[in-house]
């Protein structure tokens, strides 16, 4: 991660936000890429635990979450939050666009 240039993020935000015309559209089309194109799911570390991301979600907030379980209990982390593993899963450059776009 990090290792795509400033007008490589901004043209993958570019795609993301094309037919949108306020914030809260942007904030949907770069969600909606994320679901489709993040490989999950994906363990990743947090807190030094061993958690999967099973999905992303949208909050009514404007957050966007990772949904993460271990065993049987479930929390969402905000995707700005979640350290993501190495390698990263495939379409995690998605979650570094939805970052430079968050700013």
């Amino acid at each position: 991660m990090g290792t795509l240039s400033r007008a490589e993020l901004e043209a993958m935000i570019e795609e993301a936000t094309i037919d949108a015309y306020n914030e809260d559209e942007q904030l949907t089309g770069l969600f909606t890429i994320l679901e489709e194109y993040l490989d999950l799911p994906f363990t990743t570390a947090v807190l030094g635990v061993e958690v999967t991301v099973y999905g992303v979600d949208l909050r009514p907030d404007g957050r966007v979450v990772a949904l993460c379980s271990r065993g049987r209990v479930r929390h969402p982390i905000g995707i700005l939050e979640l350290p993501l593993p190495s390698p990263a899963p495939e379409g995690a450059e998605w979650i570094e666009a939805y970052r430079h776009w968050a700013g």
